[in-house]
């Protein structure tokens, strides 16, 4: 009998089914080792960064049951994911089990079906130590980071709140555009439309090209708009084409899954976990765009039989991370024949969205044809031009399995250069610039990723841990920082700015993919990090307790004794106290 341990009981029973009598399927629900929680206990700086895992409270019944059947297995295989983390799971179970190396192997599939795992029960290997050894990197430099900048901002600024490597060079990105928002000064400017009748009684709304920022320039552009003599001054037709988009990674299906079903990235890779389990879709995480030879082969087939074989055209992707793994698969269907798939609704939203991506991205450019009128009113060559665009699909390609992506058609009428048009209609509209807008959880995902900041896989926890720590609020899909939020980055960004900066955190991502790909030893890259790192922490001891944050608006007076107010930061944010407490307990809100 061969015992097969996976993480997860859901998709347990499926594998048994594929891999038949004489195996027996059990669950090691993730991680049945752990750090401990008090840091001083945790790592071993002094002999090369030795971690000191414990048996999590949950591991100690799992790892009973393990025993017991592993006692009465002839072969273990242990079946974790396929990336790092499944391969420290592996390497944690070997350990806590006691496992000699002749007594198990490794196995890994990136999909749940029967060929797949069939596949990687025949191909087993060993326990890829490189693997291993950077997730045990990763793991320990985040708590190291953690644990030493927390306790500095513990000291400093307020007791509880947290810092991390990948969570504050996050919050900090949020910050800086916040202050951009802050600084902006608003500009006002106009848009003009004018509306106008062809020869052959088409009705045509067209825009200038210029939006005026000066008052007297405005009423220069109507007063000719108004009274001038409308005519086309020009007429052109482009035709263009729309290449379809790589198939899913971890990143892209979670920025585009918020973007079109409103998911947030944690209930994204949630769902996309069913989708997995139950043997529907390919592993979620990857950074991979690359398609399988078999997946080809079956998109090639739906294509043909579906649009027809004019849509089909086979592309290969280039993947942007530089350290992704080509032998990983982009997200896609196990079996593409079937269009929906999933037992709730927002799995099934969730796998229509990947099924469209994956065929889209198989399937010939779009072609449109981009049309542009161009009208003048005026022999002064001062005036602008007013305009209007339009385009019109000739060849939906892939668009017709991506249907959503379309985009609204707008078809101008046939003119000629020099025709007359009636004016029928002129106004102008007041506007004013906006600053920038603020992060949406899909465009901060897009923003780490294009700073090579964190993994895609960490995106989720990322976007999570800085919401439940308070310090950005989600207002429907915008992300705003908190009192909180503006205050720890501030602090960090003073004192530590080296260690949240973006080539920080990217030249370490570069560290660990250097350690799983065997060019580096992982107590060498935390030792030439934590010596420079620990010393600036120590450095911080002598800086003085931030309480204050600054001396409010001379516009606001204690409501005691009438001197100025001090803003402070407080367990419920920021707050006015008195600038001569504690000698005056006078305070007020913000």
């Amino acid at each position: 009998m061969k015992l097969v341990i996976v993480e997860s009981p859901a998709k347990g029973k499926t594998i048994e089914k594929y891999l038949g009598a004489g195996h027996k399927v059990m669950a090691s629900f993730g991680h049945v080792r752990d750090l401990p929680k008090s840091n001083k206990d945790a790592v071993d700086i002094e002999h090369g960064f030795k971690p000191k895992y414990i048996i999590t409270p949950r591991g100690k019944k799992i790892l009973s049951d393990l025993r017991a059947a592993a006692a009465k297995a002839d072969r273990i295989l242990l079946a974790t994911d396929p990336d790092r983390e499944g391969e420290a799971i592996s390497w944690h179970l070997a350990q806590a089990l006691k496992l000699k190396e002749s007594d198990y192997d490794r196995i890994e599939f990136h999909e749940i079906t029967k060929e797949a795992v069939e596949n990687a029960a025949a191909h087993p290997r060993k326990i890829n130590q490189n693997l291993v050894d950077a997730q045990q990197a990763r793991r320990i430099l985040d708590r190291l980071v953690g644990y030493d900048l927390s306790g500095v901002i513990w000291k400093k600024v307020r007791y509880g709140l947290s810092a991390g490597r990948v969570q504050s060079p996050a919050l900090r990105i949020i910050m800086e555009r916040e202050r951009e928002i802050r600084a902006f000064i608003h500009e006002d400017y106009w848009t003009l439309f004018a509306d106008v009748i062809t020869q052959h009684q088409n009705q045509l709304q067209l825009t200038c090209t210029e939006e005026p920022r000066d008052k007297s320039r405005l009423d220069a552009i109507e007063a000719a708009g108004r009274s001038g003599t409308w005519k086309v001054a020009g007429f052109t037709k482009t035709e263009t084409k729309r290449a379809p988009k790589p198939p899913f990674t971890t990143s892209t299906l979670q920025q585009t899954a918020s973007t079109r079903l409103g998911f947030s990235p944690s209930r994204t890779m949630g769902v996309a976990q069913k989708l997995y389990e139950a043997g529907l879709i390919s592993y979620m995480r990857t950074d991979s765009t690359n398609l399988s030879e078999t997946a080809l082969a079956q998109i090639a087939s739906v294509v043909n039989s579906k649009y027809g074989k004019e849509y089909l055209s086979p592309h290969k992707y280039k993947t942007n991370s530089k350290n992704a793994q080509e032998a990983h698969e982009a997200i896609r269907p196990t079996n593409f024949k079937h269009l929906d798939a999933g037992h709730t609704e927002e799995q099934k939203k969730l796998y229509r969205l990947i099924w469209a991506r994956t065929v889209a991205s198989q399937m010939a450019d779009a072609r449109l044809l981009r049309g542009k009128i161009t009208a003048s009113y005026s022999e002064d060559k001062d005036m602008p031009l007013f305009a209007a665009t339009g385009s019109q699909m000739l060849f939906p390609g892939w668009l017709r399995a991506d249907p959503t992506a379309t985009g609204e058609e707008v078809i101008l009428p046939e003119v000629a250069p020099g025709e007359p048009l009636e004016l029928t209609k002129f106004e102008t509209t007041a506007k004013s610039t906006e600053p920038p807008s603020r992060y949406t959880e899909a465009g901060l995902i897009k923003e780490l990723e294009k700073r090579g900041i964190g993994r895609p896989s960490t995106y989720a926890s990322t976007m999570k841990t800085i919401e439940d720590r308070g310090y950005v609020t989600k207002e429907g899909r915008t992300l705003f920082p908190t009192d909180t939020g503006d205050v720890v980055s501030s602090f960090l960004e003073r004192n530590f700015a080296e260690y949240i900066s973006d080539t920080f955190t990217a030249e370490m991502e570069d560290e660990l993919d250097l350690i799983s790909n065997g060019e580096a030893k992982y107590s060498e890259i935390l030792s030439d990090f934590y010596g420079p790192f620990i010393a600036a922490v120590k450095e911080k001891d002598k800086l003085p307790k931030e309480t204050d944050l600054g001396k409010a608006d001379d516009k606001y007076k204690c409501p005691v004794c009438g001197k100025g107010m001090i803003i402070k930061l407080g367990k419920n944010g920021k707050f006015m106290s008195c600038e001569t407490y504690p000698v005056c307990t006078g305070a007020l809100t913000m």
